[in-house]
């Protein structure tokens, strides 16, 4: 089904899907932030904090999300709403490439974190199956606002990936610069995400949305005329 052929129920019925999606990406990575920072800075781990940061970036696309499909005509702001996006994978990529060089070139080595390898294995868990129900629907509704943030849910899986092994590799192994390497790699893939939300590259394999038309004039069937071409006798 592409947005071409979508009735109006169901076009509201995947607004309001988009909208619950995003409440839920919101509320679980507002707690994954708070418990990454928190391990983070008990483990002077500048990827766990990085990785925490990230879910307050997530929880701010979501929220992006959120304002455009309370929106009576959500299309109007995608273009916007893909912008601060863009603005929000930057943010992150500047403030986790400054951090983890000043952990590079400090003498500081991050602490085993338990709780962040924790973490890393519950958004391995979580994360897929919201990217997976994110990207259903903003393919069938044809938002690239909705299908940039399952990008975005997609990337903190993936981050999930790069922090485990730096966690296992820093707890059982002691290679402590394992920690900001893994944080530069989560703000190389920011960039390139940042990047393609500011273009609006997100939804490539989805129809684009249809403005609402007004119904068409009635068609002259069965051989009939209009009164002005009906001739005179």
């Amino acid at each position: 089904m592409t947005t071409s052929t979508l009735t109006p129920q169901r076009r509201a019925l995947l607004s309001r899907r988009s909208l619950w999606l995003a409440y839920a990406t919101a509320g679980y990575n507002l707690l994954e932030g708070l418990v990454a920072i928190a391990a983070g800075a008990a483990a002077s781990s500048t990827a766990l904090i990085g990785f925490g940061l990230d879910s307050f970036v997530e929880v701010s696309s979501a929220a992006v999300v959120i304002w455009q499909f309370r929106s009576r005509v959500p299309e109007e702001r995608e273009r916007l709403a893909l912008r601060l996006i863009g603005v929000s994978f930057f943010a992150l990529a500047a403030w986790i490439t400054v951090d983890a060089g000043r952990a590079l070139l400090s003498d500081g080595d991050a602490s085993p974190s338990p709780v962040g390898i924790g973490l890393a294995v519950a958004s391995l868990i979580v994360m897929p199956l919201l990217v997976r129900a994110k990207r259903r629907t903003g393919r069938e509704l044809g938002s690239a606002t909705v299908m940039a943030d399952s990008t975005q849910t997609a990337l903190c899986t993936y981050l999930s990936a790069v922090l485990l092994v730096g966690l296992l590799l820093n707890a059982g192994l002691g290679w402590s610069w394992a920690d900001p390497i893994a944080a530069l790699v989560i703000a190389a893939v920011a960039v390139r995400e940042g990047i393609a939300a500011w273009r609006g590259d997100q939804c490539d394999d989805c129809a684009p949305p249809t403005r609402a038309t007004a119904d068409p004039a009635p068609t002259c069937t069965d051989g009939c005329q209009s009164d002005a071409a009906t001739p005179q006798s």
